[in-house]
């Protein structure tokens, strides 16, 4: 069933984003995973349909997850890095749009409507062309030229909008009413992929959990998909705690780590401009969800300075990972969480980057204007 924050409920046949109350949605909880449940010879996240609530008849798969996860040396500590650039189109939102395109196709769309600073976008196009469904990506204007290009390439219809992250959003909510609304922010079922991340770091672990997940976060997908998986592991007696999810947000859209840490986010003054274009929102759809998901973990959240994001970008580039701006802000969060004692020695940490710094290259290219040959 899906549920609204006001308790209603909904049959998943419904063909709806959002509740009556005008909030997100969730699904009710599922059972959690066990090793033998899992389908060992599917080389994509579909070895985890068990605990996916789409059939796999209307599957959309592009051989999405099964993405890597590489130990890494970082100072006196080592980490395990997973590198969700190596999804189909380069970005872990392959992940969630594989699940949601694959429930709409179920319920016959035959056209969908998104918004995007880029990869979700470019996501949304690649499985909307492999569903033979119909895109139209909504998306602001400044950004990056190769993630439009991406989605283009797709065979999306792509409209540009001045303005902030939030406001394209509205534009989309307005345009909603006409075509059905495949948001990575809003649909119910895109966490639903999302939480495989955190399934395969339990499997790649040996059916073990983390003591520490590093995270960037934007809307928040992230925090909340891996708070789904691990709290289904731990009911099912997989795990014995809920790993801490510690996040790291650019200093200026940082709305969930401030109000995390009871911090007004108005007190920080005009939005500014990030390199970290993709974790530029202001009000993330799934605030309170997020909030919850990180103190249920014991977690933390730090805001990050821009110069401290450019810095991450040109120390993650030199241990031979090319990370797009928006993924080294939990570069940054690393870096932050080991200075102020919160990881420590000893214990494994997971760092997931989310993109690729192939889909930013004018910033990457800007930020590495005048570096050493």
């Amino acid at each position: 069933m899906l549920v609204d924050r006001s308790g209603r409920s909904y049959p998943l046949s419904d063909r709806r984003w959002r509740g009556d109350d005008e909030g997100p949605l969730a699904l009710s909880p599922l059972p959690g995973l066990t090793p033998d449940r899992i389908v060992q010879t599917e080389r994509s996240l579909w070895r985890y349909q068990a605990v996916l609530p789409v059939d796999p008849g209307h599957r959309v798969s592009l051989g999405e997850g099964l993405t890597p996860m590489v130990p890494l040396s970082w100072g006196e500590h080592r980490v395990h890095v997973k590198l969700e650039w190596l999804n189909p189109t380069s970005s872990f939102k392959d992940r969630g749009v594989s699940i949601m395109v694959s429930h709409l196709r179920s319920q016959g769309a035959d056209r969908v409507l998104e918004d995007s600073s880029g990869n979700g976008g470019a996501a949304v196009a690649a499985y909307a062309a492999a569903a033979g469904i119909r895109a139209k990506i909504i998306v602001p204007a400044a950004t990056s030229a190769p993630k439009i290009l991406q989605a283009r390439a797709f065979g999306a219809e792509i409209e540009l909008v001045e303005g902030t992250r939030d406001e394209v959003g509205a534009e989309a909510v307005r345009q909603s009413e006409q075509i059905p609304y495949a948001s990575h922010n809003w649909h119910p079922m895109f966490v639903q992929g999302t939480k495989t991340i955190a399934y395969e770091i339990w499997e790649g672990l040996g059916f073990t959990a983390p003591d520490n997940v590093v995270l960037v976060a934007g809307a928040g997908s992230q925090i909340i998909g891996c708070d789904i998986a691990f709290s289904e592991l731990l009911r099912a007696g997989q795990i014995d705690r809920l790993p801490r999810l510690l996040v790291g947000q650019p200093e200026h859209w940082a709305t969930i780590a401030d109000v995390f840490n009871g911090i007004d986010p108005a007190s920080r003054g005009p939005r500014v401009a990030t390199i970290a274009e993709g974790a530029s929102i202001a009000t993330p759809v799934r605030l309170p969800e997020a909030v919850e998901a990180l103190r249920r973990c014991g977690g933390a959240a730090v805001a990050v300075p821009e110069q401290q994001i450019h810095d991450a970008v040109r120390a993650i580039a030199a241990r031979g990972l090319y990370a797009e701006p928006t993924c080294a802000v939990a570069v940054a969060a690393l870096d932050r969480f080991i200075a102020d004692g919160t990881i420590t020695g000893g214990q494994t940490t997971v760092v997931v980057l989310t993109g690729s710094g192939l889909k930013s290259a004018d910033k990457m290219a800007a930020l590495f204007a005048g570096s050493p040959s």
